[in-house]
């Protein structure tokens, strides 16, 4: 397994030796006792490669996390409300705000864990995030979604069993990207992931996705691994044909080309799909811990983001007494 990278390979004001290397000890526990995906152990050197620099910068006398003290916290927190991102010219926003501070935070834990002596993770407080309005499609547009690709080739096949796929499980587009052919039961429409967190899960295929699958799969000519395979760009000829798998971001890319095709005035991804799914579930009387189950939530109350535009009880009581509907 290729090692985690560290901040001395990357072109940054050296950050003091003992802080690194405490650092580093943190990530390698992220991937041997955690076993955290590789994205998230990347993510979390990114974060901590920003705090070091902005400590080497800001506060040279800080050697280890145990130098660093409530105040320190304080002034990087401001510092990142202050940050402009250098892609969009605009101020982080709150989120990605959070996302530094929750890197901290996992430090600070792992520092606790060890008996070394430093601030308690909970004295970093993540702040309050901004609320995000809930995207997802309705039932009209998600049949016109799901009819908008052409059926006379593989190419059209494929993009058919794709949309499919992602409405009837709720997958995230990276584990859609990940799944092999000899994953897939067709016969008894479900079979197992690893999602976020390493954290396994079932999902199941309407008939209709199993139905888009099958004739996709028996329309192809090749014996590729992936699921998913691409149509363009030179062709794998290594032993499963693992780099012809679609990416995440070719799959974000065809949901986008869909939509305009469909005529759907909205802005949508994969994940826009995912939310669909779990709409649809819970507007016709699933269970909410069942959903939470089949989206691999670690928490109930991430799921609960869907109930405010679920709740029948909701709807029935504006029909009743809003004077509009009289």
């Amino acid at each position: 397994m290729p090692t985690v990278s560290t901040t001395s390979q990357k072109e940054a004001p050296t950050a003091p030796p003992q802080l690194a290397a405490r650092v580093q000890r943190f990530l390698e526990a992220c991937e041997l006792d955690r076993n955290l995906s590789r994205l998230t152990i990347r993510q979390y050197d990114y974060y901590l490669d920003h705090l070091m620099v902005w400590l080497q910068e800001r506060h040279p006398e800080v050697a280890d996390v145990g130098d660093l003290t409530a105040e320190i916290v304080r002034e990087y927190k401001l510092a990142l409300a202050r940050k402009v991102a250098p892609n969009t010219g605009r101020l982080l926003s709150r989120a990605t705000q959070t996302y530094f501070l929750i890197g901290l935070r996992a430090l600070l834990r792992y520092c606790a864990v060890q008996g070394i002596d430093a601030i308690p993770a909970d004295r970093v407080e993540l702040g309050k995030s901004e609320s995000r309005s809930l995207k997802f499609l309705d039932g009209d547009q998600m049949a016109r979604l799901l009819a908008a690709p052409g059926l006379d080739d593989v190419r059209g096949l494929r993009d058919r069993a794709l949309l499919e796929t992602l409405f009837s499980t709720g997958l995230r587009v990276s584990e859609l990207s990940s799944l092999d052919v000899a994953q897939v039961n067709l016969k008894t429409r479900e079979f197992g992931v690893i999602g976020k967190g390493r954290k396994p899960r079932v999902v199941f295929l309407s008939e209709s996705a199993a139905q888009a699958l099958e004739r996709y799969l028996q329309a192809r000519e090749d014996r590729y691994r992936p699921l998913f395979t691409r149509t363009r760009g030179a062709t794998d000829k290594t032993p499963g044909g693992n780099g012809m798998r679609m990416t995440p971001r070719s799959i974000e890319r065809l949901v986008k080309k869909y939509i305009r095709l469909a005529g759907i005035g909205v802005a949508a991804t994969p994940h826009t799909l995912r939310h669909s799914f779990a709409t649809d579930l819970l507007s016709n009387g699933a269970d909410l811990r069942a959903v939470q189950e089949m989206l691999g939530h670690a928490n109930l109350s991430t799921t609960q983001i869907y109930t405010h535009v679920t709740n029948p009880q909701l709807r029935a009581v504006h029909k009743k007494f809003h004077s509009g509907n009289r």
